[in-house]
């Protein structure tokens, strides 16, 4: 949600950020016009309260009270209206601040897509395809890891089963990656997947992202397609102290994606499922971009290093005003090598780094006691280790012609240097 005393002063830094993000601009308009009569007819109705409460206390000492009774029936009157259309106009006000985007840096390129997306930086040399090569698909299909024709059997299009060394291996990464974090002061979850609207809402994916989500209406509950959603949402509605921030959280649970308006896109594979399992990282810290900047960068930093020490190559990208979401002030993603992949530069997304400032903790009303100042947070968030998407550069990369390889940090927890044929 946006600083509605921000886009008073400067409307059209919002309409521009509408434009830029692909929303409808005028709904900036209605806003406007929807505020100014909010805030007039806000005023009208405290002043009537006003006077109503000052009328009460004059009839009591009044010798004739008749009069003074009479205009306060008409005055009571005229306020149950005042406030049924307050009450009505409140509703469709907050109703459109949920529409309004958050402005971007200025530094975020401008562009429509994904392929607009600028290149930062990348990482690791990508090594020539061996006369061996097979796709994970194939791998898993060898060695046992993956059967994608019984999950589409028993679940449908994009569902798949993990087996054997395949879930050793799945586990592995998730040990990996928790350890990871934990070291680097992160508090781990194993938090809620089945949530409220107001956290879907709170976190910026509702309203506009409803056919994206698996639903359950009789539980008026939905799957989370990411654990920064229960995560984010952990202090709604309450004040923190400010020597606690930045928190550093780190959640692992099973993500449910609809994938709507995906449907003949990436079908190749475990690359877009419906059903996956990721490490989540997610910061709420002080109202201060400078802050904020500088856990966006550690929150990439995290990443990079974990993908380093898989020794996996991969590129960061900044990603272009059409390509972020309603509520994203900043984002990188990082996009790892995957051989089997014939788009773009056979890349494909891992990760995913986002700053929101204030969006998400004024929905979600999670503040912070400064001084004698109770101030809105910030919160950001990014993938650690999203699997099985991962595990596509690990067992494409790895692949030996007799077997997969192991990257050294996971040996240990898998128990293994390699995984080969039965």
């Amino acid at each position: 949600m946006i600083d509605v005393a921000e886009l008073r002063e400067d409307p059209s830094s919002y309409k521009r950020a509408c434009e830029q993000k692909g929303i409808d601009p005028s709904v900036v308009d209605q806003f406007v016009a929807i505020d100014t009569e909010y805030l007039t007819l806000l005023k009208d109705v405290e002043d009537s309260r006003a006077e109503q409460k000052r009328l009460g206390k004059d009839v009591v000492s009044a010798t004739d009270k008749s009069a003074i009774l009479a205009k306060l029936k008409s005055l009571s009157e005229a306020l149950k209206e005042k406030e049924a259309r307050f009450t009505e106009l409140q509703n469709k006000w907050r109703e459109l601040q949920l529409l309004l985007p958050s402005v971007p840096y200025p530094e975020v390129p401008l562009g429509k897509t994904d392929v607009d997306n600028q290149f930062d930086h990348a990482w690791g040399e990508k090594p020539a395809k061996p006369s061996y090569f097979e796709d994970h698909v194939a791998l898993g299909l060898k060695y046992g890891l993956i059967d994608l024709e019984r999950g589409v059997k028993i679940s449908g299009s994009r569902n798949y089963f993990l087996k054997g060394a395949g879930v050793s291996l799945e586990r592995a990464i998730h040990s990996y990656a928790l350890d990871f974090v934990q070291q680097r002061g992160y508090t781990v979850f194993s938090p809620p997947t089945m949530v409220k609207y107001e956290a879907m809402m709170g976190t910026g994916y509702f309203p506009g992202g409803e056919e994206s989500a698996y639903s359950m209406p009789e539980d008026k509950a939905y799957l989370v397609g990411t654990s920064e959603v229960p995560i984010c949402s952990y202090h709604m509605d309450e004040i923190l102290e400010e020597g606690e921030l930045p928190l550093r959280y780190a959640g692992i649970s099973p993500c449910y994606r609809r994938e709507a308006g995906t449907y003949g896109k990436d079908t190749h594979g475990l690359y877009r499922v419906h059903q996956f399992y990721k490490v989540e990282q997610v910061v709420v810290c002080q109202n201060d971009p400078k802050i904020s900047r500088q856990m966006h960068e550690e929150l990439l930093n995290n990443s990079e290093e974990f993908l380093q020490s898989l020794e996996l190559p991969y590129r960061v990208v900044k990603v272009c005003t059409g390509d972020m979401g309603q509520g994203q002030v900043f984002k990188h993603d990082i996009e790892c090598y995957m051989p089997s992949r014939d788009s773009n530069d056979s890349y494909g997304e891992t990760h995913s780094c986002s700053s929101f400032h204030a969006f998400q903790a004024r929905r979600l009303n999670i503040r912070y006691r400064s001084g004698s100042k109770n101030i809105v947070c910030y919160t950001l968030n990014n993938t650690l280790a999203a699997t099985p998407r991962l595990m596509i550069p690990l067992l494409e990369l790895y692949q030996a012609g007799d077997g997969i390889n192991i990257p050294k940090v996971l040996q240990k927890y898998l128990g293994t240097a390699k995984i080969s044929a039965s």
